[in-house]
């Protein structure tokens, strides 16, 4: 049996983070492994997704935490370009403006990556972990 514990009043249960309301239900906020430390900030990225995915130019994205030597990491995303966006590093800079504009300066993605898909469940949820694990075989091997 699990037991709750509180963390900054929000019982968590296991490994990830609920929150409770007043009618009696517990909503899933964020799973603690996913978490993003950049410079002392921890980041959740679904909040970041939720902004990219506002950008005209975004069809999917995932965002994951990428090595860096000064910040521990650095918010990084992987971005699905809409069928009619030509990628490229001016729209990779109109998506890095947009969510500076949007949410605190530390949580903008610092790389964008454009990429055709991203790794899937058979169930068609993003494998956060398979681009997680493919960021850090890259800076390490660089």
């Amino acid at each position: 049996m699990l037991f709750p514990s509180w963390h900054h009043g929000i019982p968590v249960l296991a490994h990830r983070a609920k929150k409770f309301d007043p009618e009696q239900a517990f909503h899933l906020i964020a799973k603690y492994g996913i978490r993003i430390t950049s410079a002392g900030y921890r980041i959740g990225p679904a909040e970041i997704e939720d902004c990219l995915m506002k950008h005209p130019a975004v069809a999917m994205v995932a965002v994951v935490g990428s090595p860096d030597e000064v910040r521990t990491e650095i918010v990084k995303a992987f971005v699905v370009p809409k069928p009619e966006v030509t990628p490229g590093p001016k729209v990779a800079e109109d998506i890095q403006k947009f969510v500076k504009t949007r949410l605190a300066a530390h949580e903008y993605p610092r790389e964008i990556e454009f990429v055709k898909e991203l790794p899937m469940t058979a169930t068609g949820k993003i494998m956060r972990r398979e681009l997680k694990k493919l960021e850090v075989q890259r800076k390490s091997t660089s």
